[in-house]
């Protein structure tokens, strides 16, 4: 086990794994964060949702992330797929992500916008403009890659904690045997000289390592 610990190829595969490891993990805890923090906000002018339904299924499937820019509602067009606050029929509360199938204009100036999921037989109730958050850019590859596993209980299982695991305890063995090394060249070292007892070399071989 020393051997294969010390082994320089195998320490480099492991910081390069570790490191992807931690950056994936990261990437998605700032996502979550983002999403919760922020009450999915408009920060540098986009947003992001994870899909929570199948109604836009082929378009966006269920637990993709999706990017949704602030967008000119007076730009928007018939196809385009739009993320709105819902404030009616059963949406109260609740963003929707769906495809816009009519616009027209209201009395007050505004835009009256209908909607529906491309999977939906019936189309939403219609929204105002101001109810529009912005219009859906695409998918997060990695993110929505990453949100797709952990979402299964075997995708958390062998993504994040077997290698949260493998990772703690290849560190702990590591830190183990670099320190028996270092006690072992303490006792080369004062063997020679016959001055120090086998207590006093460990704990001078402990404050080496953690200095």
């Amino acid at each position: 086990m020393t051997k294969i610990l010390n082994n320089k190829i195998f320490k480099s595969i492991f910081t390069i794994l570790k490191t992807c490891f931690f950056a994936i993990l990261i990437v998605y805890i700032l996502f979550v964060g983002y999403q919760r923090l922020s009450g999915n906000k408009s920060i540098f002018g986009y947003r992001m949702f994870t899909v929570a339904t199948g109604s836009m299924t082929g378009v966006y499937n269920i637990n993709d992330v999706i990017a949704v820019k602030d967008y000119d509602v007076n730009k928007l067009r018939v196809g385009d797929d739009i993320a709105y606050s819902g404030n009616r029929g059963g949406l109260e509360n609740k963003f929707v992500t769906h495809r816009i199938i009519k616009i027209e204009d209201a009395a007050n100036g505004g835009k009256i916008i209908v909607t529906k999921g491309v999977k939906n037989q019936a189309e939403d109730p219609p929204i105002t403009d101001k109810q529009v958050l912005g219009k859906v850019v695409g998918v997060v590859p990695i993110v929505s890659q990453v949100n797709h596993i952990i979402n299964t209980q075997a995708g958390f299982f062998f993504l994040i904690f077997c290698p949260l695991v493998i990772v703690i305890m290849v560190d702990i063995l590591q830190t183990m045997t670099d320190e028996e090394i270092e006690n072992n060249k303490l006792r080369k070292i004062v063997s020679k000289n016959n001055k120090n007892t086998d207590e006093e070399i460990i704990w001078l071989g402990r404050w080496f390592y953690e200095n």
